[in-house]
C-alpha cells in the first residue's frame, strides 16, 4: 500500500465513528490524480499555508489598526491560535485532526484590511454586500494563483464558509451550518480564540483593567488558564457524541465576555477613533477606482480589463481591497490622495 492509503485505513480504524475521514471526501470541483503521500485534506493545508493570501495575513489587523506594537495580535496570529485550539479539541475528540487544521488556516483567508471595520465598510459601499467568510471561499475557489484557485475539498470549503455566527450566542444554530464535526470545531475555536487574545490585547493596551466581577470565579487565572476551562468544558461537553457544544454555564460567560468587549473595546472611544479613520481610507479608495476603473489594472495583478468582466468592475474592486493588508491600504490611499514631500532644491 502506498503511504496515504495507509494513513487513510489509520484514520477509519482510529477516529471517532462521525469523524469525517480523508477517504470519504466528497472531492474537489476539478478532479485531481491523489498524491502518494498525503492525504486531500493533508494537501489542502499545504496549499493553504503556502498561498499567498495566507502570507498577507500577517499584515491585517485583528483589533488594533496598524499596530506598532510587536505582541499585539494581527489576522495571521488570531489563525495559528484558532488552529492550535482546534487541533487540540479535535484530537481530544478523535476528529480529523488534518480537516480542521485545514479549515482553520483557511477561515480568515478573505478578511479585509483593518479588520471587521474594513469588512462593515465594504458591506456598506458594494451594492451585493461583504462577508469575509465568502470572501474567504472566493478568494481559494478563484482568487489565489490569478483566477486558477486551490481547487480545495468540499469539506475543507465548507468549513471555511459556515466558520462563523455572525455575533450570535456561542450555543446559536444558523441557517448556515457546517456539514462536518471538524468545521463545528473551528465555529467554536475561532470564538475561543478572539474573545481570549482580544481581552489580552486590550490589557495590554491599558483599554481595560480587568474582566467583569462576575467572571472571575470562572475565568481567573491567565490568558492560558482561561482558554484551558473554555476547551475543557467543551470536550467533556462533546466527547461520545455526533454534536460539539459547551455546558450553558461557560458558554453564558463566553457571551458576557464578548459582550463586554463590544462595550469596552471594539467599540470603545479609543479604537472608535482609529475605526473612522480606516472607513475613510476603505470609502476613499473604493470610490477612486470606481470612479476610475481602468487604473484598477496598474494596481492588481489579475488584470482585470473592462468589457472583459463578467461580475462587473465593483466585484474586482471589492476583491482588490479586501486583499489588502493595512500597511499596504494605507501606502496606496497615501499616494492617490496626499501630495507628495518634494526635496528641498
Amino acid at each position: 500500500m502506498i503511504l496515504r492509503e495507509v494513513i487513510e485505513q489509520k484514520e477509519a480504524e482510529y477516529l471517532a465513528p462521525y469523524a469525517a475521514l480523508s477517504k470519504n471526501t466528497r472531492g474537489r470541483v476539478h478532479e485531481e490524480e491523489e498524491c502518494n503521500i498525503r492525504t486531500p485534506f493533508q494537501r489542502d493545508r499545504d496549499r493553504i499555508i503556502h498561498s499567498k493570501s495566507f502570507r498577507r495575513l500577517a499584515y491585517k489587523t485583528q483589533v488594533f489598526i496598524a499596530p506598532l506594537g510587536d505582541h499585539y495580535r494581527t489576522r495571521l496570529t488570531h489563525t495559528l491560535e484558532v488552529s492550535q485550539i482546534a487541533r487540540t479539541i479535535s484530537r481530544a475528540l478523535f476528529l480529523n485532526e488534518d480537516l480542521t487544521e485545514a479549515i482553520a488556516l483557511g477561515h480568515d483567508l478573505g478578511h479585509t484590511p483593518f479588520g471587521h471595520v474594513g469588512e462593515d465598510a465594504l458591506n456598506r459601499l458594494y451594492n451585493k454586500g461583504f462577508r469575509h467568510e465568502e470572501q474567504s471561499l472566493r478568494v481559494v475557489d478563484y482568487l489565489e494563483k490569478k483566477g486558477k484557485g486551490l481547487n480545495l475539498t468540499y469539506e475543507v470549503r465548507d468549513g471555511i464558509l459556515r466558520h462563523t455566527r455572525h455575533n450570535k450566542r456561542i450555543l446559536s444554530r444558523t441557517d448556515s451550518e457546517p456539514i462536518t464535526l471538524e468545521g463545528w470545531v473551528i465555529r467554536f475555536s475561532d470564538r475561543i480564540a478572539y474573545v481570549n487574545h482580544d481581552l489580552d490585547d486590550a490589557l495590554r493596551a491599558g483599554l481595560v483593567k480587568d474582566i467583569p466581577g462576575e467572571l472571575k470565579g470562572i475565568f481567573s487565572g491567565s490568558y492560558g488558564d482561561r482558554i484551558g476551562v473554555m476547551v475543557e468544558d467543551l470536550v467533556n461537553a462533546s466527547k461520545g457524541k455526533p454534536i460539539i457544544t459547551m455546558s450553558e454555564e461557560i458558554a453564558h460567560a463566553i457571551d458576557l465576555l464578548r459582550e463586554f468587549l463590544n462595550e469596552e473595546v471594539y467599540n470603545g472611544e479609543e479604537i472608535k477613533r482609529e475605526r473612522e479613520k480606516a472607513i475613510r481610507i476603505i470609502e476613499g479608495l473604493y470610490l477612486y477606482f470606481k470612479k476610475h476603473p481602468y487604473l484598477l489594472s496598474r494596481y492588481w495583478d489579475m488584470e482585470v480589463k473592462e468589457g472583459e468582466n463578467k461580475e462587473g468592475i465593483e466585484r474586482n474592486i471589492v476583491d482588490f481591497i479586501s486583499g489588502m493588508t493595512d500597511r499596504y491600504a494605507l501606502r496606496l490611499y497615501e499616494d492617490l490622495f496626499l501630495p507628495r514631500r518634494w526635496p528641498l532644491g
